[in-house]
């Protein structure tokens, strides 16, 4: 099944509306990545709240993506983890370490505009102090 992925501004939104094959899930991280660099994106985000279930491939995936995405000049953040998924997650002992999530779309979009802002504070260059 083919997830929809959607350009918001200087974010990708990529909304899984159903549970994936493997497959699907490769075929996922493949397009999103080489779509953070065609749209040169600075921010990722990945919508599972429609997910009931997140099996640990799946789970390594987004950790895939994540980490494929940074490397490329993208934040990710994962949102929409249902509270049982969670649970699951961790009584299977999968994690997300080193991926940032949060609770909604919303919430994704301001985490994102906050790291952008970071980041180009961090580049800008500083005036000397004028101080001999």
């Amino acid at each position: 099944m083919e997830v929809p992925i959607l350009r918001q501004g200087q974010y990708l939104i990529a909304s899984i509306q159903s549970a994936l094959t493997d497959a699907d899930l490769s075929h996922l991280r493949e397009a999103l990545i080489a779509q953070v660099g065609r749209s040169r994106c600075r921010g990722v985000i990945v919508d599972v709240t429609a997910l009931d279930v997140m099996d640990s491939f799946a789970v390594c995936t987004l950790r895939d993506i994540a980490h494929m995405a940074r490397l490329r000049g993208a934040e990710t953040v994962i949102v929409g983890i249902q509270p049982d998924v969670a649970f699951a997650m961790v009584q299977l002992g999968l994690t997300l370490k080193g991926v940032a999530t949060v609770l909604d779309l919303e919430e994704g979009l301001a985490f994102l505009n906050r790291r952008t802002e970071e980041r180009t504070l961090e580049a800008k260059p500083k005036k000397p102090s004028g101080r001999g």
